[in-house]
């Protein structure tokens, strides 16, 4: 990496939601953002945890047992591996991920997004 990355100049470049951009690799992880609005699906991810930081908006996450994290700007949740989670925004929030490279955004490489490198 020879310079900072803005990751508001690149959530600006793309429209959609539920479509995760990869800004650079760290590890052998993706660091990405994405827009969301609207309810995804509900799904685990059975290798992975699942990392959340809200950039922008609010973002919630429905967990077993009716259980809802509601995160706004500045706050990350991890949902632990294998545990079926619903997230979705009423408004539209910007996301920052990391997840390790290859790892389907819906737990399933059939259902999930392309990985884009922006």
């Amino acid at each position: 990496m020879k310079e900072a990355i803005d990751l508001h100049a690149k959530l600006s470049t793309f429209e959609g939601h539920w479509q995760p951009r990869t800004v650079c690799e760290f590890n052998g992880h993706d660091v990405m953002v994405v827009k969301v609005q609207g309810e995804y699906k509900w799904h685990s991810h059975p290798d992975t945890d699942d990392f959340f930081l809200v950039l922008k908006g609010t973002l919630n996450i429905d967990l077993p047992g009716d259980r809802t994290v509601q995160l706004t700007a500045g706050q990350m949740f991890v949902v632990p591996r294998g545990v079926e989670h619903r997230p979705h925004a009423r408004e539209e929030a910007h996301l920052l991920l990391i997840e390790p490279t290859g790892t389907p955004n819906s737990g399933d490489t059939a259902t999930a997004a392309p990985r884009r490198v922006i």
